[in-house]
């Protein structure tokens, strides 16, 4: 699927690569990707086995890989980039660097909307701050910043609908009366068709638990590394269906364990993924079972 370079791996509708994302993604042709869907290394201040820039040096590390995904994006096309927060070195305080790095890419890209992971079994964490002097909450938010390359990106949220509670439920079977509510919302007679679920909102609640899944025993029973950083499947299935249709190509250009090729591949999308590690993507493979029986 890129020239001139031989997949670690592939499918019918996507291919996994060894190597460097920002060389990589120079193949891919211009206005082509529907969703840039990444969670790139954090720049944190303890080092990580999977590798992450310094924090005074993150700015000037990332926007290169930026100018590449605007390229490769379509014009209707999605910059979804997931990152938790950071803390200032020896202080309870917060690093503003997620913030000033949205503002960069805000020169270059829209910002469609934030959004939120709330990981409620989340460690409680930093723990000099929230174990042991008691002086700060347990920090369990992650950043989901959507962006876009033009105001009016390609998204349906009829796509992501949620079942409607037991009360809408029970105001559907039953109706109301239109009115005025005390905060002065009119509740019009409209306010009683089933549109086939409710709208979700911009906080997806979803833990992050999971540790017999067929990925992580597969690595251990192979003798690889299980990579450190994984989001539940539930979040990049999400974005893919609010903001892509089938047979779109996602891209993930820190691949890691290659959850959003895998659920692309779920989904019905074309998909290619990126990850510097060999091992990590060695591992990665494990995912799709039809893969791994043929080796």
């Amino acid at each position: 699927m890129l020239p001139g370079y031989t997949p670690a791996y592939q499918t019918e509708l996507g291919a996994a690569y060894v190597g460097d994302c920002l060389e990589l993604m120079k193949q891919i042709p211009d206005d082509s990707v529907s969703l840039v869907l990444t969670s790139p290394p954090f720049p944190l201040r303890r080092r990580k086995a999977y590798g992450n820039a310094d924090p005074e040096d993150y700015l000037t590390w990332f926007m290169p890989f930026a100018e590449e995904i605007w390229r490769i994006l379509r014009p209707e096309g999605s910059f979804v980039l997931e990152m938790s927060g950071a803390w200032n070195r020896g202080q309870p305080t917060r690093s503003l660097l997620p913030y000033r790095l949205v503002l960069r890419l805000a020169e270059r890209f829209y910002l469609a909307q934030d959004c939120y992971w709330y990981n409620p079994s989340r460690l409680p964490t930093p723990a000099e701050w929230v174990t042991v002097r008691r002086s700060r909450l347990k920090d369990a938010v992650h950043f989901i910043w959507w962006f876009s390359k033009s105001p009016y990106p390609q998204a349906n949220n009829r796509q992501v609908l949620r079942p409607y509670s037991e009360s809408m439920q029970r105001l559907l079977r039953t109706g109301y009366q239109p009115k005025l509510r005390p905060s002065q919302h009119a509740i019009s007679r409209h306010f009683r068709r089933d549109n086939g679920g409710a709208i979700p909102p911009n906080i997806l609640i979803v833990p992050n638990t999971r540790s017999r899944d067929a990925y992580l025993q597969a690595c251990r029973q192979a003798n690889l590394p299980i990579h450190p950083a994984r989001f539940p499947l539930e979040l990049p299935q999400f974005f893919i269906r609010l903001l892509t249709e089938p047979g779109q190509m996602v891209l993930d250009p820190f691949a890691g364990s290659n959850v959003t090729g895998y659920a692309a591949e779920l989904l019905g999308r074309r998909w290619i993924s990126i990850e510097i590690q060999p091992q990590y993507v060695a591992g990665s493979m494990f995912r799709f079972p039809t893969l791994r029986q043929a080796a």
